[in-house]
């Protein structure tokens, strides 16, 4: 077998995909996207189909070595990007090649279903009250909050006020048996998120989310040291190598994203590392529908693995949603927070084809918001 057909698909709302198909007429799909750079990473993966053509599928490891490692030059948002929606893709074809689950080529299941967890509240929070309810009668027992929007460098009171308060009321809506995780998106200043830990611990956060940015990871093992709330961090990190301090430092969850940290392939790998650290695993996933399926698939197989992310609702997704360009919308079917284990081979979905190629006619050209304090100096988005 031999792939003789790369191409990609840009997407609304904001995604890209990646189809790759064989002289024997199977297909694998994968998501292969930078947030704001589709159409970057759209270009990098032209540029490794060029490797991929005439080549064994099946050969995933070998591909995965050649794509990241045999350019002089490495690693990065954009390479691992392309490289992990291509891995996605060549797993698919793995799966539906010997009938199989990738779970189950992966070593297979060492769970029946996937906890997962809602969004609520946007960019900067609002309406959390009623979001949180809304998701509680659905069935959800986690849900996932930015604490704020645009910060001060060192919060002042009023940011740490307003952060409290709304996890409080998260807290007061979902009780004592229920999760909510709080994402501070790398907008606190060192100093500030300190602050605001240390006052959210009271009320007991799942976890709380890239508290740092990624530069800023040296400071991870003082944060970790002091925080009475468990840090997570790993979404704008793309390997084995990147996660290690972070894994040093102590942080309790790594949160590779199965489309940005080399796919399958370096995300299995990634938990693995996790564990020996004594991390969960909870993957980073508010994209489409490939990018989730790739996800539940580590989860289904990963020891270590604590909760998911999804995108449905979320408030990214304005033209389309996550169950927009599959036939099957089972395996997204969440029963009580949980999304059940398939048997049905690859990734475990079937792409809408002609959505998605009727979808990359209208195209997209998602960017992420600009911010700026009041005295109009940039802010971290």
């Amino acid at each position: 077998m031999k792939i003789v057909r790369v191409e990609t698909f840009l997407v609304p709302p904001r995604w890209l995909f990646c189809r790759v198909e064989t002289d024997e007429g199977v297909v694998g799909w994968g998501e292969p996207v930078v947030e704001g750079r589709a159409e970057v990473v759209r270009a990098a993966v032209d540029v490794l189909a060029e490797y991929l053509i005439g080549q064994d599928p099946l050969r995933i490891q070998d591909h995965w070595q050649i794509l990241s490692k045999s350019g002089f030059y490495r690693g990065g948002p954009v390479l691992s990007s392309a490289v992990a929606g291509i891995d996605q893709a060549l797993w698919d074809i793995g799966g539906k090649t010997y009938g199989a689950p990738v779970h189950a080529l992966l070593g297979g299941p060492v769970r029946d279903s996937v906890r997962v967890y809602a969004w609520v509240g946007g960019d900067e929070p609002a309406r959390l009250v009623e979001e949180i309810t809304e998701q509680v009668e659905a069935g959800f027992s986690a849900v996932k909050m930015n604490a704020a929007g645009r910060t001060s460098p060192i919060t002042t009171l009023a940011e740490t006020t307003a952060v409290v308060e709304r996890v409080a009321a998260a807290r007061e809506v979902l009780g004592p048996d229920r999760d909510v995780a709080v994402d501070f998106h790398g907008r606190f200043g060192p100093a500030g998120v300190r602050r605001v830990l240390q006052e959210i611990g009271p009320l007991h956060p799942l976890f709380a989310e890239e508290p740092l940015l990624p530069e800023h990871g040296h400071l991870l093992p003082a944060l970790v040291a002091a925080s009475p709330v468990p840090i997570a961090t790993g979404e704008r990190l793309y390997g084995r190598a990147e996660f290690l301090p972070a894994l040093a430092a102590g942080i309790a969850v790594a949160q590779p994203d199965l489309s940005h940290a080399g796919g399958i392939s370096e995300v299995h790998r990634i938990a693995s590392l996790a564990d020996t650290y004594g991390a969960q695993l909870a993957p980073h996933c508010p994209l489409g529908p490939i990018a989730l399926a790739a996800s539940l698939q580590i989860a289904f197989c990963t020891p270590n693995f604590l909760i998911q992310e999804q995108s449905r609702g979320i408030h990214y997704n304005k033209d389309a949603d996550l169950l927009s360009y599959v036939v099957d919308t089972e395996p997204f079917r969440f029963e009580a927070g949980q999304a059940r284990r398939t048997g049905l081979p690859g990734l475990g979905i079937t792409v809408d084809e002609d959505a998605v190629r009727a979808a990359d006619r209208r195209g997209h050209a998602w960017r992420n918001p600009v911010w700026r304090h009041a005295d109009g100096s940039f802010a971290e988005w």
